[in-house]
């Protein structure tokens, strides 16, 4: 497994864009319909995309 580490600054920037690409993504996953195929991918992606940043490293 790669090891990914990241200054806080960066961190914080890549952790704050993905969790709202992520909100993005469901928000755009129910307007398609929550019960629907489409909707159910996007809602899904959207949620990988939100949480991606846990597995990130941080230097201090």
């Amino acid at each position: 497994m790669i090891e990914r580490t990241l200054p806080a600054t960066t961190y914080r920037r890549v952790d704050h864009a993905s969790k709202l690409a992520g909100v993005a993504l469901v928000a755009a996953g129910m307007e398609a319909g929550g019960g629907t195929p489409e909707g159910i991918a996007l809602a899904l992606l959207g949620a990988v995309l939100a949480t991606c940043t846990v597995f990130i490293q941080t230097d201090q």
